[in-house]
């Protein structure tokens, strides 16, 4: 009984392994080849927009751009191929609306700046408008050139929300850039929020965050919550900047290319 024990035994081992070595996948067995996604031309130079952007300021028009209070034309000011904010004209916001997208912004202290902490070229470009009242998540521009302030309203940090990972800001006169990729949040029928907002920015060649949980209300409020609107739960704008020279955008979004939401700006 033993020998015979011991070979059956044998046997069995020897079945479970090659059982175990023909349920090996192979290779092309964890292959993905559709759908591939669609072919994108880079800029010719470095910082130009690639093939499928929507370029928001070419240095000589602001038809994308509208005001956010009343959409009609905006009123800012273009000097040398320059975007700048015309004071007492207020905020404004694209013409177009987007629902997940990628921005691009380059954006300038001036040089003669004064002033200290929040009142030192205070500006920025709030992600996810859906209108008066709803500015959006406030990315904040300020002078980040020796210039103390609080952390969560720093430039680079998601106002009253998240503070930035670094600080690779240049002195006033230098050119900035912010590179944004905005995720909408997902809402249920009941209006309850089923996935928030994902913003991933970067600034002059360096990240500055990944926020996966951003819940607070847009711009200055830090009480949790994410409200719906119904006629647009998902849609928002981007808005401008002090001085800009590039500014484009492309949609993100996985069931269409075209924008469905825009973005504003604020002086």
């Amino acid at each position: 009984m033993k020998p015979t024990a011991l070979f059956t035994l044998v046997f069995v081992a020897s079945a479970a392994l090659v059982a175990a070595q023909e349920a090996k996948p192979k290779p092309e067995d964890t292959e993905v080849w559709k759908p591939a996604p669609h072919v994108v031309s880079a800029g010719a130079t470095c910082g130009a927009p690639p093939s499928d952007a929507i370029v928001l300021f070419d240095g000589k028009s602001q038809d994308e751009w509208v005001s956010a209070q009343d959409h009609t034309p905006a009123k800012w000011n273009i000097v040398r191929g320059l975007f700048t904010v015309a004071k007492g004209t207020g905020n404004i916001e694209t013409r177009r609306t987007f629902k997940n997208y990628q921005f691009h912004i380059e954006w300038r202290i001036p040089a003669d700046i004064t002033g200290s902490g929040q009142g030192r070229g205070n500006s920025g470009v709030f992600l996810a408008s859906t209108g008066p009242g709803d500015a959006g998540y406030e990315l904040q521009i300020l002078d980040p050139w020796n210039n103390p302030t609080y952390v969560n309203g720093m430039a680079g940090s998601l106002y009253k929300q998240a503070i930035p990972l670094v600080n690779p800001g240049r002195k006033p006169g230098e050119w900035q850039t912010y590179d944004v990729v905005w995720t909408a949040p997902i809402f249920n029928d009941d209006g309850s929020l089923k996935r928030p907002p994902t913003p991933l920015s970067s600034s002059t060649a360096s990240w500055l965050k990944t926020t996966s949980n951003s819940r607070a209300r847009p711009s200055m409020s830090v009480s949790p919550s994410i409200r719906n609107t119904t006629a647009r739960p998902s849609s928002s704008r981007p808005m401008a900047t002090r001085a800009s020279r590039s500014v484009f955008a492309t949609s993100g979004s996985a069931s269409s290319r075209e924008p469905s939401g825009s973005t504003p700006i604020r002086p």
